[in-house]
């Protein structure tokens, strides 16, 4: 076809789609809903979460999503390695409530999480101040977001909230 280039719908747009859809299918199963950012500035989604009655319930949790083809797990771990931006855990890091990474495996159609606050307090010499332009993390492979995960996060919002008025201790 001649005429000028098209935009194009590339292999990482179908995997980031994807993933959304993955988290979001657990969320629904427990009876929870998504919102989507329409601008990602580091945070891509927001968990929100009902009673029994349905009544929603307070606060959230914020959900960043990765997607790859190319998940590799250390050879006779239970894990892998996965980069990310200094920037991006400057902003996490200041949240009160809990931000989940989720990096999806799209070649495996699963995907895994990491609690981003409790996994740095539990780091002893980490100094944001002093890392690079990016910081990897190791993520365990057992960590499957399923729709038990999803209520976990939900879990971790509450105790949170606990401690509202205390010490905040991030917990797994």
């Amino acid at each position: 076809m001649n005429g000028p280039a098209r935009k194009r719908r590339t292999r990482e747009h179908v995997i980031a789609d994807l993933s959304v859809n993955h988290v979001e299918r657990h969320a629904l199963l427990c009876g929870y809903t998504l919102e989507r950012f329409k601008h990602d500035y580091g945070i891509d989604l927001v968990l929100f979460t009902y009673t029994d009655a349905g009544e929603v319930e307070d606060e959230c949790v914020f959900l960043q999503l990765k997607a790859s083809d190319g998940l590799r797990s250390h050879k006779g771990k239970e894990s892998f390695s996965f980069r990310i931006e200094r920037r991006d855990l400057v902003r996490w890091l200041a949240q009160m409530m809990p931000v989940i990474l989720i990096v999806y495996d799209a070649r495996n159609e699963v995907a895994y999480w990491l609690y981003v606050q409790s996994y740095f307090q539990k780091r002893a010499g980490f100094n944001l101040f002093t890392a690079g332009k990016t910081v990897t993390v190791t993520i365990s492979t057992r960590n499957v977001v399923s729709a038990g995960a999803i209520r976990r996060f939900a879990r971790f919002r509450d105790r949170v909230l606990a401690q509202k008025n205390e010490v905040v201790h991030e917990e797994d």
